[in-house]
Formats: C-alpha cells, structure tokens, sequence
C-alpha cells in the first residue's frame, strides 16, 4: 500500500467522506489482527478536528467466503442503522486508483478485541457476565433486521434449511481443497445423519465470537467483521460463539470464554431474541468446530499457494489438527443427537 500520510487523492475522499473542505491525514499505521483483511488506524485532521478512523481492505490474498469490502460494509451500514453496536460507518470507496483497492472506513473504537487477551485479562469487559448478556442482546438485535432491498440483494436467496445449506458449503470448501481430509468427511456425513428439522432463518453475523468485539474497562465498545454475515440458523450463531474452540483459556466458560452460557441465553432471550433450544445449538457447535477447521485449511492455502506468505498463515492451517482430533470425539458414535 502506498505511504496513505502522502496521499492527496486519499486525503481528497476523506475530506468529502468527513463533509470539510480539506483533510489531512497525519498518521497511519497497520493494525494487528484481521486474518483476511488489512486493517490501517489513521489519524486524520480536519480544519481543527481530529478524527481517528480505520481504513479497511483486501490482504494480498483471501478466502472465497469473505464477501467484497463493499458487501461488507453495506451489511454493517445496515446493522449501525438498526441499533447494533458497531463502528460508525464513514464512507465507502470502490475506486482502486486512491490508494490500489477498494476500502472502507469506519469510526476507530476504543478497546481491546483481541480473544487470547479478552478471555485473560479479567480487567477487561466489566462485569463478565454482565458482557455475555449485552452480547447477548446485541446478537438478538442482529437477528432482528430486517433486510432493505440493498442488503438482501447482497444476502441473495434464504435458503430453507440452513444445516442442508451449511453442510453442503463445507463439502464445497473441502472439495476446493483438493486434498483428503477423512475426518471431517466422517463428522460432515454424521452432521448430515443428525442434522435438525429446518426451523427459522434470520440475518445472522456468522463468526460471531470472543475475536469479533472490542471490550474496554467497562464493558463492550463494538462488534466487528462482518464479512461473512448472511442467512442463517439464529442458534448456529449461538452456537458459534459457545463452541469449545472460541473459549481460548477458558475452556470452562461457554460462553466465549468470558462467562457461562446461562448469562448469554439470558440476554438474547430478554432482548427479544428466539427461544434457545439447547440441542440445536450444540448440533451447530460440532458444525463450528468442522467450519473453524476448513477455515483454518483456507488460511493454509493462501500461504502454500504463494499468494501470500505468512508464517501466520502457514501456522494457523495447523490449528485444524487439533480441531480434528475434538470433532472426532464429537461425533463418535451417540456423540450427536438427532
């Protein structure tokens, strides 16, 4: 990426995108984190304001389930409006000649989104239970949008039973692969003997977890990356963030690793949200744990192929081994319920 401190066409979007007649943009620095997206904080002065924002894009490569930063932001554009706690949505720009791809940028929020750290450092989030259930009811208020033409153009068609659907999209992703991978092969095949009767599909954030929210001193700040958000099965993001593979430290708390389940159920429930059928989520948190791998395997190709070389990359695709193992364990025989 070019130097975005020197960048006149950059700073030009950005004084139209803040409504100033000029910008400038006075630091800028990669962030951390995004394992399929570059995140950039940039500070930006305005006629006397300051304005911290963060710049969003491409990484040099991706995985195909991630939607186009332009889909990306007009489902957060879409969740801001609906009283979801999320960045301020800033602009959009799909002109790659301003800084070589397309972006968006949002509000910069304070906290720490880290999970390791977030499950660890109990300084952090407040009241822990007190933030499963405000996670809770913010994941609710997801599940309550109702998509404008926009947003459902980008959704495409709901599908009428989300584990047919979701079970078929990973054999897809595992045939892309290109190599065998009999163990999740097994756990699919059980998933599929197993799976619930179709129930209800709503707008669903799909990697909603302890990684995806920043939480300062007092308690939650924003949820984070939605590029994979879509329809779904409302317990399949339940079951997402309880699965034993987000809880980090703290295999203990099922709730993301931050407080037990019990105290998010109650959130979402009071919030409105549907009612949680405990076996539907623990069937989508086998189904977390086999998406989490595949996904890991993703990661893994994109350094293998030589589109991005990351030693990060190449490290995480390890991760699927240890998920092997526990999915195995899950979906041994009367492991899985029907």
């Amino acid at each position: 990426m070019s130097d975005l401190t020197a960048n006149p066409a950059l700073a030009a979007w950005l004084a139209k995108a803040l409504e100033a007649d000029e910008a400038r943009v006075t630091g800028a620095r990669k962030l951390s984190g995004g394992a399929i997206q570059e995140n950039w904080a940039l500070d930006v002065a305005t006629g006397g304001q300051d304005h911290a924002l963060v710049l969003r894009r491409d990484a040099p490569a991706t995985i195909g389930a991630s939607r186009t930063r332009a889909q990306e932001y007009a489902l957060l554009d879409a969740a801001h409006a609906a009283g979801v706690l999320v960045p301020r949505p800033v602009g959009f720009c799909g002109d790659a000649q301003v800084i070589g791809a397309p972006f968006a940028v949002l509000e910069r929020v304070a906290g720490e989104g880290y999970g390791p750290k977030v499950v660890r450092d109990t300084a952090l989030g407040g009241d822990r239970d007190a933030l499963a259930r405000e996670l809770g009811r913010q994941l609710a208020r997801i599940h309550a949008i109702t998509p404008e033409a926009e947003v459902a153009a980008i959704l495409g068609p709901r599908p009428d039973d989300p584990a047919v659907a979701e079970i078929a999209l990973l054999r897809g992703w595992l045939d892309d692969l290109g190599a065998p991978h009999a163990g999740l092969e097994w756990a699919l095949r059980q998933c599929e003997i197993h799976a619930p009767a179709p129930g209800g599909v709503v707008f669903a954030h799909r990697d909603y977890r302890t990684g995806n929210y920043m939480v300062d001193a007092q308690g939650l700040t924003a949820v984070l990356d939605w590029e994979f958000a879509g329809w779904g099965d409302p317990m399949a993001d339940i079951g997402w963030f309880c699965a034993a593979c987000w809880r980090f430290a703290r295999p203990d708390l099922e709730a993301g690793g931050i407080a037990d389940r019990a105290h998010f159920y109650d959130g979402y429930e009071a919030q409105g949200g549907r009612l949680i059928d405990p076996a539907r989520v623990g069937w989508w948190e086998v189904m977390a744990h086999i998406r989490w791998a595949v996904i890991a395997l993703q990661q893994e190709a994109r350094h293998s192929s030589g589109a991005e070389r990351a030693l990060h990359l190449q490290l995480t695709g390890r991760i699927a081994d240890t998920l092997d193992w526990a999915i195995l364990r899950m979906t041994a025989p009367g492991g899985i319920t029907p």
